[in-house]
């Protein structure tokens, strides 16, 4: 009989990686649900300890078994990465059971109480505090605390588990009393289904836009590289012609270059109006709902605002902290921000006359002309240099240089799609660090954008005998492992993936990218270094569980190597002939880096005040979302509104992934990378000593700290908005 291959603790793969090839459909539900089976067997164990409640046998429990862990981590990535109708309406099953167990591990009065009594051990204050109020149990957290055990002293990374694991659950809702927590488990179970819901119909809308071009009059203006990927996806579709989508790579180009303004407008509009349209895939009624489930769910838990809630663990702190930020953005980039577009203007109306109105389809496409006129630089003149598997060098051969780390890939290591190549990540002493996964182009079944995720996340600690667990399972034993010397503990490496959405081969080029798609792969490699170089103790707290805000630092970071001519030149070469690229249109990047970067802060400061006009509400939303939208990012806007168009219904940032009141964390990160790279500037932009240092009071240290903390360590002082107003030739008064 058939095993599920999920079920083997050990994955017979190299590094123990997912065997993809192995894994159907019907394997992910029971192994969910046994994954349920088993972390309530295992907290029941913790709750039944006869012991009195410490650290190490409350707090830094060793679980026999990650089943659950293994198998969503599959399941969800999948779902975003290569997913079909069979895992979308799976993931609409099992995610209300999902979201049930979650919150019946939060709601365990039981478990909290011995979670309390800890934290109450090394907050000796705290004890005096009441404790829920309708807790039934039968060791109260004062009787726990007076058993007498003494606190042994907390490392800093084992102090803020205790932190976390406490604020848990009290965030989750452990200390209301039985009807507010009723609530509050429906909140969640919705919330669960609202935001897979959300995700779904944002794809779906995506992949179910089409232009289909059959006049070749209708490709004017349109590069070499933009016929053959169309002429590909109409050939791929069973159509004649050429065919132009919503992803990135078909949509970015057609708004920047071709010539006819119709079809620009048809396919901006496309875009802008996804999921507003009435049919089944409107998610204005979503928007709605997910707005007001937060908001009362922050107010059930004693916070004003949702925001409120987020920002407690945040960098920014509070809402007040946020705006300060944005209206330093705003009257710093405001001014040049409009004066970008009025010489966008000035350049159509000198093409198409006096009476020429601009709109927003036409900002790519005569920015791109004015750009061209001042700077001589165009997207498609940096491509034939820009080949992905030399970018995919360049960018590897960049963590090389800075931190001594090889790529060598491994065809053993089962993948989930033809497309994916794993790699095996080797420190600079030839050490196993990580697997890393890379998925570049985009298909139907992807949602749009790119994203770093993982399969395990690293952690340091003790070796499990199979047999001392199976020992212990049968005889109904807690599962706390003996003592054991740190120095013997195995550090368990991290599996990594980067997934994106860059320009597709064609049938008679490779994969040539834009400088755009370039710094996407450097960012989302700055996140992939982040889990790769995580070295502590706690998964929970390793790789990229970090603040929100803090999250972005290690990526922006990357970013600013891609118009750096020495990491240029370290692999741009021209896919027929070789040739570098030549220094003078190297010198027209960096003259050209801040174009309409004024434009771009504004842009995003516009998100961020859309954002948090959602999360900052205190009664209940039921205004129009459209009318919503327009009021609350007004004076963050450059053009008139377009009527029918809608960013909320299709924000997935803010609506269905971790940004709601947290997508201030782009702006503020850049603060961050901006003054972080200044350092670099002045050592030498691949300097080992920096880079080695960053790594170490950074990259490598995850949450186990406050940001600021590790961010002070490495730069030796708190950073200022300074160095991003330089690297942006912005000018203040």
């Amino acid at each position: 009989m058939r095993e599920n291959p999920f079920y083997n603790r050990h994955y017979p793969t190299p590094h123990e990686t997912p065997p993809f090839q192995d894994i159907r459909l019907e394997d992910y539900e029971p192994a969910m649900l046994e994954g349920i089976r088993q972390d309530d067997a295992f907290i029941q164990r913790i709750i039944d300890n006869p012991e009195p409640p410490t650290f190490d046998n409350t707090i830094a429990v060793i679980s026999p078994d990650d089943l659950l862990e293994r198998v969503t981590k599959v399941f969800f990535n999948l779902l975003s990465a290569d997913t079909n109708d069979e895992m979308d309406a799976l993931a609409q099953k099992m995610a209300p059971i999902l979201t049930e167990h979650a919150n019946n591990i939060m709601f365990n009065r039981r478990y909290f109480e011995r979670v309390k009594a800890v934290y109450d051990q090394y907050h000796p204050s705290s004890a005096d505090s009441p404790s829920p109020s309708s807790v039934e149990s039968s060791s109260p957290s004062s009787a726990l605390v007076q058993s007498g055990l003494p606190a042994r002293p907390l490392t800093p990374e084992e102090q803020m588990l205790l932190e976390k694991a406490y604020d848990g659950f009290i965030r989750a809702g452990v200390a209301l009393d039985d009807e507010h927590q009723t609530r509050l488990r429906e909140i969640n179970n919705e919330m669960s289904l609202l935001s897979l819901q959300f995700s779904q119909n944002n794809l779906k809308e995506t992949n179910a836009f089409e232009l289909h071009i059959t006049e070749e009059a209708d490709l004017s203006g349109l590069p070499e590289t933009a016929h053959e990927a169309a002429a590909l996806a109409a050939k791929e579709h069973g159509k004649e012609g050429w065919l132009f989508t919503l992803h990135a790579p078909s949509y970015g180009p057609f708004l920047t270059y071709a010539d006819n303004r119709e079809l620009r407008r048809q396919m901006y509009m496309a875009k802008n109006t996804i999921c507003i349209k009435p049919n089944e895939f409107n998610n204005e009624a979503i928007v709605a709902r997910i707005v007001n489930l937060r908001r009362e769910r922050a107010q059930l838990l004693g916070y004003k605002t949702f925001a409120d809630l987020v920002l407690k663990e945040r960098m920014a702190e509070n809402a007040d902290n946020v705006y300060r930020l944005l209206n330093q953005l705003l009257d710093a980039y405001m001014e040049p921000a409009r004066g970008e577009l009025r010489e966008i203007e000035d350049m159509a109306r000198r093409i198409e006359g006096d009476d020429f109105q601009l709109q927003p389809w036409d900002f790519s496409y005569y920015g791109h002309k004015l750009k061209m006129e001042r700077y001589n630089i165009d997207a498609e003149m940096l491509r034939p240099y820009l080949e992905l598997s030399r970018v995919k060098e360049g960018v590897f051969g960049l963590a090389t240089r800075l931190y001594g780390i090889t790529f060598v890939e491994n065809k053993e290591i089962p993948v989930y799609h033809p497309d994916v190549q794993a790699f095996e990540v080797l420190d600079q002493d030839g050490s196993f660090l990580a697997v890393l996964y890379t998925d570049f182009h985009p298909r139907k079944g992807k949602q749009s954008g790119a994203w770093m995720t993982s399969y395990k996340e690293q952690c340091i600690g003790p070796e499990l005998d199979d047999s001392v667990l199976r020992d212990a399972a049968e005889k109904n034993l807690p599962l706390i492992l003996p003592p054991t010397d740190p120095s013997t503990w195995k550090n368990s490496r991290p599996h990594v993936s980067l997934v994106m959405n860059f320009t597709k081969p064609t049938e008679t080029k490779p994969a040539l990218l834009t400088l755009g798609e370039v710094e996407t792969f450097l960012h989302e490699f700055g996140h992939a270094l982040h889990g790769i170089f995580a070295n502590t103790r706690f998964a929970s707290l390793s790789g990229t569980n970090v603040y929100w805000d803090f999250v972005e630092l290690p990526s922006q970071f990357m970013e600013n190597y891609a118009v750096e001519p020495e990491f240029l030149n370290t692999f741009a070469r021209h896919y027929e002939t070789g040739e570098p690229i030549p220094q003078e249109l190297i010198d027209r990047i960096i003259a050209s880096r801040n174009f309409n970067v004024a434009y771009a802060c504004i842009r995003q400061v516009s998100f961020g005040l859309l954002d948090m006009a959602y999360y900052t509400l205190t009664e209940p939303f039921d205004a129009d979302v459209q009318t919503f939208e327009r009021e609350a990012w007004q004076r963050a806007q450059l053009f008139d509104e377009v009527p029918g168009t809608c960013m909320s219904v299709q924000f997935s940032h803010i609506m269905a992934g971790g940004y709601a009141a947290g997508y201030y964390s782009y702006k503020w990160a850049e603060v961050l990378d901006a003054d972080a790279f200044s350092v670099f500037k002045q050592a030498g932009i691949f300097d080992r000593a920096t880079a080695q240092r960053f790594r170490d009071c950074i990259l490598s240290r995850g949450g186990t700290e406050h940001p600021m903390t590790l961010y002070r360590r490495f730069r030796g002082q708190e950073p200022t908005i300074d160095a991003l107003l330089e690297r942006n030739g912005i000018k203040r008064d």
